[in-house]
């Protein structure tokens, strides 16, 4: 397909770039390299969880239809050893949180409210309202056989925690995603660098810092100069997932990524954005890796990493979600109206309202680094005034 010169809409555009994506296979993970994955099918408990009645509270297993006592003590039940025995009336078996309930018993006596003279033990409170009480009932958490973690559910703590419970020690999962990052730009130098004058690369560690939340494995190619030999060279030479490049995917006389692209093989999908900051982002193909070139501005390079970058990793990686999802705000001051590209403002929240920076120029990082949220303006929006709701997309 040709260079599309049309500005897409924010919408088009992202499920144009989650088609370019190649299906993944799906491995099984441990637990412990499983955090921050996705689910790559359903995971169902392989167990009962509790498998047996547990007690919840410390004290003394007993029948409940033989309210109010006395009882006479003929065992002990702890987690992980059970009393072996049963319950008969008249009877009673010390327990402890998270013991196996005898058999016999249905209900556990808190020791708040039992008095025990050696064997015997008798009422001392109002004991259980009822029968089962302080009393985990076998699958109380889940049964056999239950969904513990959709297909692509990202793998969270507690998820993982579950899946560990449910009897699994592997998390069916695809491999981290492996991305290529290369800023182009005769005019950059590594950061720290010692010539004041020069501008210092930051969209490199920036996006490495945006994506190190996801499985992926991070290919530094650097700075790349403004030399169509030595960018198609360095493109044809990458294996990875992603290709993502910051700089030179306009049309002006140094902006060399797509007649690279092209030379080394590769194809655009589409190209300009109907979007604030970020309108020349480019997106395309390099054999089986999908080529995302950024604007080189930092603000529209984090604008365009968020909405695009992070979403095709998390495509990727088997995210069934993977688009970010705004949430509404209140707005703590007037906005003006917008024009025809979705604008994306830098803000932050303030006394429970949000405010948008008063200068918004795509080149002013402290702004960005400032900011909390981002504050969605639709295209042709009318004037906002205060108090009025907005969408925001909050930043880590």
């Amino acid at each position: 397909m040709g260079v599309n010169v049309i500005l897409l809409p924010v919408p088009e555009a992202q499920a144009r770039l989650l088609a370019l994506a190649s299906e993944r296979p799906v491995v099984d993970v441990p637990l412990r390299e499983a955090a921050g994955r996705w689910a790559g099918r359903d995971v169902a408990a392989r167990r009962t969880q509790p498998a047996q009645h547990l007690s919840a509270m410390d004290g003394y297993a007993i029948r409940f239809d033989d309210m109010p006592g006395p009882w006479t003590v003929i065992g002990e039940s702890a987690a992980g050893r059970p009393f072996d025995g049963r319950v008969d009336g008249g009877q009673a078996a010390r327990i402890f949180t998270g013991a196996a309930l005898p058999d016999g018993a249905d209900t556990v006596l808190v020791q708040e409210e039992a008095a025990r003279d050696g064997a015997i033990l008798m009422l001392a409170g109002e004991g259980p309202a009822h029968k089962g009480r302080n009393v985990r009932r076998r699958g109380l958490d889940f049964l056999e056989g239950t969904t513990l973690i959709a297909a692509g559910q990202r793998l969270t703590p507690a998820r993982i925690a579950v899946a560990a419970t449910g009897g699994h020690a592997t998390l069916p999962a695809r491999p981290p995603v492996r991305v290529a990052i290369a800023a182009t730009g005769d005019e950059l130098v590594p950061p720290g660098s010692s010539d004041p004058a020069a501008l210092p690369e930051s969209n490199g560690v920036m996006l490495a810092a945006m994506l190190a939340d996801l499985p992926v494995e991070i290919i530094d190619l650097g700075i790349l100069p403004d030399n169509l030999h030595h960018l198609r060279n360095a493109f044809a030479a990458v294996e990875a997932d992603l290709l993502v490049t910051t700089g030179g995917a306009s049309v002006g006389d140094h902006d060399l990524v797509q007649p690279a692209l092209k030379a080394a093989g590769g194809s655009v999908d589409f190209w300009r954005i109907a979007l604030r900051p970020g309108k020349p982002m480019m997106a395309g193909r390099l054999g089986e890796t999908v080529v995302l070139s950024l604007p080189g501005n930092p603000v529209s390079a984090f604008v365009t990493a968020t909405l695009f970058v992070r979403p095709l990793i998390a495509h990727l990686a088997g995210a069934a979600e993977p688009l970010p999802t705004p949430i509404p705000a209140i707005l703590g001051e007037d906005l003006p109206a917008n024009g025809p590209r979705i604008d994306y403002l830098r803000a932050a929240m303030l006394d429970g309202r949000v405010h948008a920076a008063a200068i918004q120029d795509s080149s002013m990082l402290l702004t960005l680094a400032r900011s909390t949220c981002l504050i969605i303006r639709p295209p042709h929006a009318p004037a906002a005034a205060i108090g009025d709701s907005a969408e925001i997309l909050m930043l880590a």
